[in-house]
């Protein structure tokens, strides 16, 4: 009898542990074992393709920073040269243009300009008469010059006194032009080419702009873009958990430094109210770190530069972040964690410097939570994420965050739809099972999409492709979160995902709860035939 009574608490307790690891396998998570979430991109911190319109009303937009532009003269028929890239006098003599003869603009004003080259130097002139050089590590006035365009590509290019630069015979650049010049083919003539205009964040919007009109549009998006029945459409359809990006002028809210725009910290914290309501998760999610950690407009990059690694300054401010962000919502119901910092760059941010930042922003997240989850992005390009099972960073509740998308590399440009969906169980799966199996941190597709590069695809063909994600992220031992919930491009919205169609939660999610239910009920009628046939030789 002893032993059928002990046969029967080995049943209740694996009956219990196997409803345990189901339903909280992540501490705090409502719904479910782990992490179902979805990001809220291009909210709280600007992504100009997200919704391309908050740019429309910028005079000059075409000219924001970072945008990178080349002359040529229109009488010399050469181009604007800064030789080896920077650190010498100006020439006009090249007949082709590449990197040495682009400049990457620092914008003032609508009209005003800062020129930057390659090696990071600035075009300068003293004053009047002077021959334009690049040799200036910092901008100021005798670095700022204004472009008067026309209705074509042509401009004139004149220093603060007003004098116009202009190409001379022997190749020079100077600012010694009489009086006005038309737009024939005079020498103070330039034809502006517009090389790549890719940077759309905060910074352009705000610089661009100007502070006061870009208070208008910032307060206009942070109130419309998300309200409260966005986070009751999560709640009914199964997610738990939101991951809302930021950028580092939240913690100088409601005055950040220029030019940032105060307001989001109100918004982060209606954030929480509104998930509070609906039992969703929080996860904090810095995006944007002072200086920029990989030079795109995501991290509030001024010109497509990656200054975050290059400045213990920089680094320091960023734990003050986190420092402001973990004593301000450590205690809230609804915060489940904190990513350190969203995609360093692998080419930029040297491993030892991310990870010595990581193992102190965890332990600033502990000061204010024992349990808190610290998230650790994976180094975005060519590394490996094992290297950060190898850190050893934290010893309790440490996530490594890893972003799927089958984009943006050559290797998925020409994959067919079952291609792509073949690359998710073959690739995906087998990486997932391998970081699942290390002795590590927990692990989190923190960002994934349901589009590709497939044109044309069907809806079926969304179907699966969304339907293998979901299949295979789903195991990931943390959880995931698609990017994004609102986005002008179609596929990316989750939104327009769920409501038409093309992306189907409830078929995965049951896939995954039946195994395990399966599992449980296989096991109590195994025990409980154990159990019948030791009572039946006892009786």
């Amino acid at each position: 009898m002893e032993l059928v009574f002990s046969k029967w608490v080995f049943l209740f307790s694996l009956c219990c542990w196997l409803i345990f690891s189901v339903a909280v396998a992540v501490e705090g998570v409502h719904g479910g074992s782990k992490v179902r979430g979805v990001n809220l991109g291009g909210w709280l911190v600007i992504e100009g393709w997200i919704k391309p319109s908050l740019f429309d009303g910028i005079p000059n937009g075409d000219m924001l920073d970072g945008t990178q532009v080349q002359f040529k003269s229109v009488t010399l028929q050469k181009y604007v040269s800064a030789e080896n890239g920077g650190g010498m006098d100006i020439s006009v003599d090249r007949d082709d243009a590449s990197s040495w003869e682009t400049f990457t603009l620092w914008r003032v004003s609508e009209l005003e300009f800062q020129f930057r080259t390659t090696q990071g130097q600035f075009l300068t002139c003293y004053g009047n008469g002077c021959s334009v050089s690049a040799t200036a590590n910092s901008a100021s006035s005798t670095e700022t010059f204004q472009i008067e365009r026309n209705n074509n590509c042509k401009v004139h290019i004149k220093i603060k006194s007003g004098t116009y630069l202009q190409a001379t015979m022997d190749n020079q650049l100077t600012a010694d032009y009489p009086g006005t010049p038309g737009w024939d083919d005079n020498a103070a003539t330039f034809e502006m080419t517009i090389v790549a205009n890719n940077l759309h964040g905060d910074y352009q919007l705000a610089n661009g702009y100007g502070h006061n009109k870009a208070k208008q549009v910032l307060e206009k998006h942070r109130n419309t873009f998300l309200n409260v029945g966005d986070f009751e459409f999560l709640y009914r359809h199964g997610i738990n958990t939101v991951r809302i990006p930021v950028g580092w002028w939240i913690a100088y809210d409601p005055d950040p430094p220029a030019p940032f725009i105060g307001g989001t910290l109100e918004a982060l914290d209606n954030a929480f109210s509104w998930a509070e309501d609906y039992s969703i998760k929080c996860i904090i999610d810095l995006h944007a770190a002072p200086g920029s950690q990989n030079g795109m407009e995501h991290s509030a990059s001024r010109d497509g530069t990656t200054g975050w690694p290059t400045s213990s300054g920089y680094i320091s401010q960023t734990l003050h972040v986190i420092d402001f962000l973990a004593s301000r919502y450590a205690k809230h119901p609804a915060f489940l964690g904190i990513e350190l910092l969203n995609e360093p760059s692998a080419a930029e941010v040297p491993l030892d410097t991310l990870v010595s930042y990581y193992k102190q922003g965890y332990e600033v997240v502990r000061k204010y939570s024992p349990s808190a989850y610290v998230i650790i992005c994976q180094r975005i390009g060519s590394a490996d994420p094992l290297e950060l099972y190898q850190a050893d960073i934290g010893s309790h509740n440490l996530v490594v965050d890893l972003h799927y998308y089958n984009l943006f590399d050559t290797f998925f440009v020409n994959l067919s739809a079952i291609d792509n969906i073949q690359f998710i169980y073959k690739s995906r799966e087998a990486q997932l099972q391998a970081l699942n199996g290390a002795n590590g941190p927990l692990v989190f597709i923190g960002e994934w999409v349901n589009e590709w590069n497939v044109t044309s695809g069907s809806q079926s063909e969304y179907q699966d492709f969304g339907r293998a994600q979901l299949e295979v992220y789903n195991a990931a031992s943390f959880g995931w979160a698609y990017w994004t919930l609102k986005n002008d491009r179609k596929h990316w919205d989750f939104e327009w995902n769920i409501r038409n169609n093309y992306l189907r939660l409830s078929s995965s999610e049951k896939k995954v709860f039946n195994s395990l239910r399966w599992l449980l009920l296989a096991s109590i009628c195994f025990y409980q035939c154990q159990i019948l046939e030791l009572v039946e030789n006892w009786i």
